[in-house]
């Protein structure tokens, strides 16, 4: 995965990240404090000073070992958020996850789906990988319109699945497989071709919110 190229579509646009953006990366999260606490994993065991440096270190390690890729956005050129492919698993499985957050200050301009959609094209034509998933919040409106968007498929609930603002909480899963996409999430998306219920999440599996 050496030389993994940024990827862009109009004023959006991915690369790897670096440890250099270590301090705007903490100056956005902690800008942001009251924005992202809804929907950050936290740790069962209390957290510690939010270490951005070694962040970054830990993550383009896991990229080297071929675990995830650490992912900034941008917007114009100005950094606007996180996303990170993790849990890659190879062989038989063949799949990963994203995860994401991007700044309030950049909200509602298009950031997050046309970023997922880069990401997931990425791992299906460079890593090959078959399997793609999102698990969101029922809470998360905004995340929901991400799947909904990109035609992510709903695959079910996951109770008290991720540690999240202090409790465990129920996520539901969305995923797409490299089939579905021929021509790629963007591609499809911006075609008009997603299907627009794929990610409806069945009356038995609405939590109230």
């Amino acid at each position: 995965m050496d030389g993994l190229a940024p990827r862009q579509h109009g004023p959006i646009s991915i690369r790897l990240v670096r440890p250099r953006d270590a301090r705007v990366l903490q100056s956005e999260l902690m800008s942001n404090r009251s924005w992202l606490r809804p929907w950050e994993a936290t740790s069962p065991s209390g957290s510690g000073p939010l270490d951005m440096r070694g962040s970054i270190r830990r993550l383009l390690q896991q990229y080297r070992d071929g675990q995830g890729i650490p992912f900034v956005m941008e917007y114009e050129g100005e950094v606007a958020g996180q996303l990170n492919v993790w849990g890659v698993a190879r062989g038989s499985l063949s799949s990963a996850t994203i995860g994401y957050w991007v700044s309030e200050r950049f909200a509602g301009k298009g950031i997050t789906p046309t970023a997922v959609a880069l990401a997931t094209d990425v791992c299906f034509s460079e890593l090959q990988l078959h399997r793609m998933e999102i698990c969101i919040r029922p809470e998360n409106a905004a995340s929901l319109r991400v799947v909904q968007k990109l035609g992510f498929r709903y695959e079910g609930l996951r109770r008290r699945y991720i540690h999240i603002d202090g409790d465990w909480r129920d996520h539901y899963a969305f995923a797409l497989v490299r089939e579905d996409v021929p021509d790629g999430v963007l591609q499809r998306w911006l075609s008009g071709l997603a299907p627009a219920h794929a990610a409806d999440v069945p009356p038995a599996d609405r939590v109230a919110t």
